[in-house]
């Protein structure tokens, strides 16, 4: 159901009052502050990030209602402290969209969503005067794959990329020889850099094919869960543990594991 734009805000307004009253009135919520809300607003994220892989519309709804009363939350402790409100943090977020999409609201051409990519990050540069770095926007402690390919995109968004998809091949190919050789010399420290640059290189194939890398794996994680959950299913229905089967059985299992189409894939 598509609610008017009156409707929306009116919808916006309620949640805000009631946040003012719990603000006061519930000692849970007086007592909260940005540092005690930061690990909820991480899992938060987590779980509407959950839904939206499950594509669960109901499940995506609520934790989009939570997700949003974090950012109003936050806006509201910075407004206790007189530092901004919810309007100012909408408004600096209407002037940046304006401002970055200059192909809309000015007279910048952009044919097609690659070349919109470049604009931005050739605007972002100016947005500080030029003493921005390309990799400044990329947050410090962003899980090192997701960083991997944000690095690699904003990277590839000024130039420095493959001329073609199918070369970045050789690369992948160079970093397997490079780990095969550190592991041989027996180096642990060598391993461990050699087995970084692999994956860095697999994630920059991942980008290169349009895959995201973060989705590719969180779907082998899910297949390889219901698998494995299906090989201990099955042990137990024949009266053992996981434990006490075999690796051929194991194997066994696995592969008729296989055959089965599991929600969770």
């Amino acid at each position: 159901m598509s609610h008017t734009r009156q409707e929306r805000l009116e919808a916006l307004g309620r949640i805000m009052d009631t946040l003012d009253i719990l603000r006061v009135k519930c000692p849970w919520d007086a007592k909260q502050t940005n540092e005690s809300l930061r690990p909820n607003t991480i899992e938060e994220v987590y779980e509407l990030c959950q839904a939206l892989l499950d594509q669960n519309a109901p499940e995506i709804r609520k934790e989009l209602g939570d997700v949003l009363l974090h950012i109003l939350f936050y806006s509201k402790i910075a407004d206790e402290k007189g530092q901004f409100d919810i309007a100012d943090v909408c408004d600096a977020l209407n002037s940046k969209l304006i401002f970055r999409h200059p192909h809309v609201f000015g007279d910048v051409k952009a044919d097609d969503a690659h070349q919109v990519e470049q604009n931005w990050e050739d605007i972002k540069l100016k947005e500080r005067g030029g003493n921005r770095t390309v990799l400044a926007g990329v947050p410090a402690a962003l899980p090192a794959l997701v960083k991997a390919f944000r690095v690699q995109e904003k990277a590839a968004n000024v130039g420095f990329d493959w001329e073609t998809p199918a070369q970045v091949w050789d690369k992948v190919k160079e970093e397997i020889a490079e780990v095969s050789e550190a592991i041989a010399a027996g180096n642990h420290s060598d391993i461990e850099a050699e087995m970084g640059d692999l994956l860095f290189s697999v994630i920059n194939a991942a980008r290169l094919y349009k895959v995201n890398p973060e989705n590719a794996l969180e779907r082998t994680n899910r297949k390889f869960i219901a698998r494995f959950n299906y090989i201990e299913e099955r042990a137990r229905e024949q009266g053992k543990t996981i434990r006490e089967l075999t690796l051929d059985e194991m194997e066994a299992l696995w592969q008729e594991a296989k055959t089965i189409k599991h929600g969770a894939e």
